[in-house]
């Protein structure tokens, strides 16, 4: 099954931008967890190479924050986060053992979309949105570019200058090879401000870009020369 590991998600906002609990600052203890959530993620998710430490992280991470979901039941942001997890851990872990993790994660996102779509600027949209192209198609599980393309393009209209939203619509249009529309939409994503303290997360994130940029560039490059032959 192929289900791509970190490039595949979403890079969560700052600790200052997270979401609201029901319309309400969210609770201190619940935004220094999440901050815990999200400065170990980079780490994970950029800084270690090995598989098998990696993956033993990650369970750590799920075991964490499904106690955090727990306690604070009504956060998107935090169900966002614990989908996040278990969506690196799925591509990480990949085949068939990885589908309940992918399973799990799509219900986390669902879940804080019905909560505030708008937290972490349309974060569930952009993973739900990623998950969807990623994963296989039915019957072995739930892949469907109809419903990446919905997800990734709500993403947008929340946060049209969103580093995270701009690449994994851009990757997505890579997926579909329409790589002269992803090109702007990579370039828009390579643009994005940085984030202060999410120096791992931007760093990873823009390598990721500058691949697919290099990826779609090289095929419209051999494209023009068929043409032309």
């Amino acid at each position: 099954m192929m289900l791509a590991g970190a490039a595949m998600l979403p890079r969560p906002v700052s600790a200052q931008e997270q979401t609201r609990q029901d319309g309400v600052s969210a609770p201190p203890a619940l935004s220094m967890a999440i901050t815990d959530l999200q400065s170990r993620w980079d780490q994970v998710n950029y800084q270690i190479s090995d598989k098998d430490e990696q993956a033993k992280a990650l369970k750590s991470l799920e075991e964490k924050a499904d106690r955090i979901v727990a306690s604070f039941p009504h956060s998107a942001d935090v169900k966002i986060w614990d989908g996040i997890i278990y969506s690196t851990d799925a591509g990480v872990v990949g085949g068939i053992s990885a589908l309940s993790k992918i399973n799990k994660a799509r219900e986390l996102f669902e879940d804080a979309l019905k909560i505030d779509e708008s937290a972490m600027n349309g974060g569930a949209h952009t993973s739900l949105g990623s998950l969807y192209y990623k994963v296989p198609g039915w019957p072995i599980s739930f892949g469907d570019n109809d419903m990446a393309e919905k997800h990734l393009k709500a993403a947008l209209a929340i946060s049209p200058d969103d580093i995270d939203a701009n690449y994994f619509y851009g990757d997505f249009l890579m997926s579909t090879k329409k790589y002269e529309e992803a090109v702007p939409v990579l370039e828009k994503a390579m643009q994005a401000p940085e984030r202060p303290g999410r120096e791992i997360a931007d760093t990873g994130r823009r390598k990721e870009i500058q691949a697919d940029l290099d990826t779609a560039q090289e095929k419209l490059k051999t494209a023009l020369g068929k043409k032309y032959n």
